[in-house]
């Protein structure tokens, strides 16, 4: 039996398959599965993209600075308008990074971007690091 995805459709991330065939992701719930893959793969993993991924889990061996968030705020900026060209108006890309109040050790990321095919305005919201 061969299954086709339809015209909406793409391959859910991470990819698995379900008793009617592969799962499937709207448009926006691809753009966010997106942004998690470019989060999660650190530079240099993907073969023929050593410039794919900004690789969070770093993070996790920094201090946590005005600094560091500076500096994760333009990584993650640079990784993802690469990532996500045609799919999100790379302008509407805001990216706030801040140490968690109640928790100094964790940092708060939140990415604000409009899907460039329909001009709906979404978040993706991470708490790195700590417990």
């Amino acid at each position: 039996m061969e299954h086709r995805l339809s015209p909406v459709s793409k391959l859910s991330f991470p990819f698995r398959v379900t008793a009617d065939g592969p799962a499937e992701s709207d448009r926006a719930a691809h753009i966010r599965e997106k942004i998690e893959q470019v989060l999660l793969t650190i530079p240099g993993e993907r073969v023929f993209r050593a410039d794919f991924g900004a690789g969070v889990q770093r993070l996790v061996f920094e201090g946590n600075s005005v600094a560091i968030t500076v500096l994760t705020a333009n990584r993650l900026r640079a990784s993802l308008e690469g990532a996500l060209t045609g799919d999100v108006d790379s302008k509407s890309i805001e990216i706030d990074v801040q140490a968690d109040p109640d928790a100094g050790e964790r940092l708060i990321v939140e990415i604000r971007y409009t899907l460039s095919s329909i001009g709906r305005s979404d978040q993706v919201l991470l708490n790195l690091g700590g417990s």
